[in-house]
């Protein structure tokens, strides 16, 4: 599915992540000369490849993520096989695991994606449920959100501790100026975050969009996304961090803040696309 909406969003936030981006590297150069340049295109990707394997490994465990036997879940197995092969891409790595909530979610990249199902969502969803919820992680990973998001979490990062000590170096490098350059850091690194965020909640629109096309029916998901939130509301705990909540198909934190700074939309909201 061609998303000519995602394609303009993407188009906007990528422009604003660039010029954050060319912002940082511009200072970089005025005060350390033009032969900082390679290091700082080599620590770029350096940074960014450190935050894309350490947020991998640190969401699956997590949770506690153990692969998940073909000879006990065939039927998921099959049905992750089909919907990859329609999808056009590698079967991705399965994974099961305990994580309190009925929930799901999907890291790495293109050739080597994993998906992470955890337990309480197998007892509550029927067959074609569980399709939607898989063909909408399956979406994430042929849509190359994850790693769309690493990179724009990476820039913030960078761009806040740029900000920090350049706040620092500026003042006499005493205690008030180290908070001040902190506080800076902060702020600077949540502006960047507001625009990554925001193509964030619409890129789960589409991954919900892409499992309707892919299952033939948005019903499905739609159930499934009520009986998660339900399922969620009851829980007594989760073994779901901040980060890997990021990930999940289901982030049932709420409050002002984490509504201005959601990864995802409302679930009502994207209820009401599934089934329009």
């Amino acid at each position: 599915m061609q998303h000519t909406g995602l394609k303009l969003r993407m188009a906007f936030v990528g422009t604003i992540l660039f010029a954050f981006y060319a912002a940082l590297a511009g200072v970089a150069l005025a005060m350390f000369g033009t032969g900082i340049w390679p290091i700082v295109a080599v620590g770029t990707l350096l940074f960014v490849g450190f935050q894309y394997k350490v947020g991998k490994w640190a969401a699956l465990r997590s949770v506690g993520a153990q692969d998940m036997p073909e000879d006990q879940y065939p039927e998921i197995h099959r049905m992750v096989e089909r919907l990859s092969d329609d999808m056009g891409i590698d079967k991705p790595t399965l994974k099961v695991a305990q994580m309190g909530v009925p929930n799901a979610f999907a890291t790495g990249r293109r050739g080597a994606g994993v998906v992470v199902v955890s337990t309480e969502l197998m007892q509550i969803l029927t067959r074609d449920e569980l399709e939607g919820v898989i063909a909408h992680e399956l979406a994430h990973i042929r849509n190359r959100d994850v790693v769309t998001m690493v990179l724009g979490q990476s820039i913030a990062a960078m761009v806040g501790i740029a900000v920090q000590w350049v706040v620092i170096l500026a003042g006499d490098n005493d205690f008030a100026d180290f908070i001040l350059g902190w506080i800076a850091g902060i702020v600077a690194q949540m502006l960047v975050m507001v625009f990554v965020l925001a193509i964030s909640r619409y890129r789960e629109y589409v991954a919900d969009a892409d499992a309707r096309e892919h299952i033939g029916s948005g019903e499905p998901l739609a159930r499934a996304l009520e009986k998660i939130q339900s399922g969620s509301q009851h829980a007594d705990q989760t073994r779901i961090d901040d980060s890997t909540a990021a990930l999940c198909i289901f982030d049932s934190e709420k409050g002002l803040l984490r509504s201005i700074l959601a990864t995802h939309p409302p679930v009502e909201k994207r209820i009401e696309r599934l089934r329009a």
